[in-house]
């Protein structure tokens, strides 16, 4: 029996597909390309659509704002494509301070999204990363209003400890619905920080960024041989590739997680799809964690 669930996720009062489409990199200016994209996400049942205000700043982006500008280009030039998802964004990093989640900024920087992306509220906002010189309080305020004046539905976190979540929800009236966290076979830390076991009794759904671990898991470069070896065999099994193997080990986590894929091509992004169908069971997993962690478990 298989321990990947292929089944819908809930992330408030919204409905999603157990694989995200992730906008890190989607930096292409032309709309036709983009649109491809972004369409093909949405076919294949990836509606939760991740975005942020500082992507763009960096991976051949134009600026800070340039990927949710796109987004929002092709929501405008398109209208029908804003119903077809759970539409995400983050903030509170500010190259280069770094981070600031102070009630006056944060509004702005929610302001400023929304009008990037053409649209009049946001499905799902996180706080990038936390800002250890803002009190709880004061962002948990913000929030409220947010809330309240109808510029966000859902609150979650992303790149936070579980002490810190904790932190912020003490604050609020309703509850952080979504935590953002690099996951992956090459990066176990959230199995044993307490990140995903806090999601489990929260009830919070996990969004992993950087199932592949940058590509690395894809390519097998610098990885252990006999993990790549390991994890070729159980792709060959499942008539799959390395990377969708990978994508299905993230998946097979009982926290019932959605994957971010963020590859910008079509062909690419079909063949990871696939990763919901894959057969993982407790001795593959188990495997592939002790290979990946260099050492038996006890």
């Amino acid at each position: 029996m298989s321990l990947i669930d292929s089944g819908k996720r809930t992330i408030g009062e919204f409905e999603v597909g157990p694989l995200g489409f992730g906008c890190w990199r989607f930096t292409n200016e032309k709309l036709d390309v983009a649109r491809a994209v972004l369409e093909t996400a949405l076919d294949l049942g990836m509606n939760l659509i991740d975005t942020a205000d500082v992507y763009g700043f960096d991976w051949g982006g134009q600026g800070f704002g340039e990927n949710e500008r796109l987004l929002g280009n092709l929501i405008a030039d398109s209208p029908n494509l804003r119903g077809r998802m759970v539409l995400a964004t983050k903030g509170g990093i500010t190259p280069p301070v770094p981070y600031d989640s102070g009630a006056q900024y944060l509004t702005q920087a929610v302001h400023d999204s929304l009008s990037r992306l053409a649209v009049e509220f946001v499905d799902l906002f996180m706080i990038h990363r936390p800002d250890m010189y803002t009190h709880p309080e004061e962002v948990a305020g913000t929030l409220t209003t947010l809330r309240e004046a109808g510029k966000v539905r859902e609150f979650g976190v992303s790149n936070f400890a579980p002490s810190q979540t904790d932190a912020l929800q003490k604050y609020l009236d309703f509850p952080l619905v979504t935590d953002q966290m690099e996951y992956s076979l090459a990066h176990l830390d959230p199995m044993r920080d307490g990140t995903l076991d806090r999601c489990m009794r929260e009830g919070v759904t996990p969004m992993p960024w950087s199932p592949l671990a940058g590509g690395s898991l894809a390519t097998g470069e610098g990885l252990d041989p006999e993990l790549v070896a390991k994890m070729d065999e159980l792709a060959e099994r499942e008539n799959v590739n390395r990377a969708t193997l990978a994508v299905a080990f993230v998946l097979a986590h009982p926290s019932r997680p959605v994957p971010l894929l963020g590859t910008q091509s079509p062909n690419r992004l079909e063949e990871q799809a696939a990763a919901v169908n894959v057969t993982l069971n407790r001795e593959d997993v188990y495997s592939l964690f002790q290979l990946s962690d260099g050492q038996p478990l006890p």
